[in-house]
């Protein structure tokens, strides 16, 4: 069984339709990143998978349930992340965890989960006199309270430093390696390709990009570039676009090992040396702009 699993949802606000007809299953232990160009449908679809909202029309199921019906089932088995908390500001941090404590089904270690996310320094202060970064940690804290089997994480490095984010993704991992389930959502796409097994990116209410991240970013041809040296004779064939601006040497390529063998070899054959030589696939951003560009065409 997959840890959620959704078909055919849609959702709308009136005349205007936010989520048109989706499909995306989550497995049992893996991280899954949900993308969104703006006003993508991205948050309606969390908020219903969360069991805040239900669906318009189509299934949605979370550890086999659904999760606006057996919302209160489900609250010992899944933690939930929102971007914005709602925290008491008159308690400290300490007090704050052990208020969830009292309130939660799973069991953890106040201490520990402190320790893991550099807050044990902090136990004593308000959460008011907290800054962005430390409320964004305590809100991590609270959702992995006692491991759930299901993790829904809404923007946890919002706000983080790069000290702050590298634990939080650390402990991502971790939970990962252990068996929990991540469903997290983010606008840092360096955050995806570092820990998401699978992407989906949504524009205009659809899922129009998912899979693995090879598989996504096979979609947008590999890059090859070099500056070559001067009097340089004619270029190879190569089996992608290759352009010149000058002596820079730009191959957009679908067959990046292939091209850049070409390259190296009719560099050799001409004793040439190639300088700043790169050869790169495509990157998540590229992919995200790519739909974020056809979204301004569509406005």
């Amino acid at each position: 069984m997959n840890a959620i699993e959704v078909s055919r949802l849609r959702y709308s606000y009136g005349s205007y339709t936010a989520v048109d007809g989706i499909d995306f299953t989550v497995a049992r232990g893996e991280v899954f990143a949900l993308l969104g160009t703006n006003g993508a449908g991205k948050t309606t679809t969390l908020e219903v998978v969360e069991g805040f909202r239900a669906p318009a029309a189509g299934t949605v199921r979370v550890l086999g349930k659904d999760p606006y019906r057996d919302r209160v089932a489900l609250a010992k088995s899944v933690g939930v992340m929102l971007q914005e908390s709602g925290f008491v500001g008159e308690l400290t941090v300490a007090e704050t965890l052990a208020m969830w404590q009292g309130l939660s089904s799973r069991t953890d270690s106040p201490a520990a989960l402190l320790d893991r996310l550099d807050l044990a320094h902090r136990a004593t202060v308000a959460v008011e006199q907290l800054s962005g970064g430390e409320r964004r940690r305590l809100d991590v804290a609270l959702a992995i309270w006692g491991r759930p089997a299901l993790v829904v994480l809404d923007e946890p490095s919002t706000g983080l430093g790069p000290e702050s984010r590298q634990r939080v993704w650390t402990l991502i991992e971790d939970l990962a390696a252990t068996g929990t389930t991540v469903l997290l959502t983010t606008h840092y796409l360096e955050e995806a390709e570092a820990l998401a097994d699978r992407v989906a990116i949504m524009h205009a209410g659809r899922i129009r990009v998912a899979g693995t991240l090879a598989e996504v970013l096979s979609s947008r041809p590999a890059r090859i570039s070099a500056v070559l040296p001067a009097g340089f004779p004619a270029l190879p064939a190569f089996s992608g676009t290759a352009t010149l601006a000058g002596a820079a040497l730009t191959v957009e390529t679908g067959a990046v090992q292939e091209d850049l063998g070409v390259l190296l070899a009719w560099a050799t054959s001409h004793s040439l040396v190639l300088d700043g030589l790169t050869a790169t696939q495509a990157s998540l951003q590229e992919v995200f702009l790519d739909l974020a560009t056809v979204q301004l065409g569509e406005s």
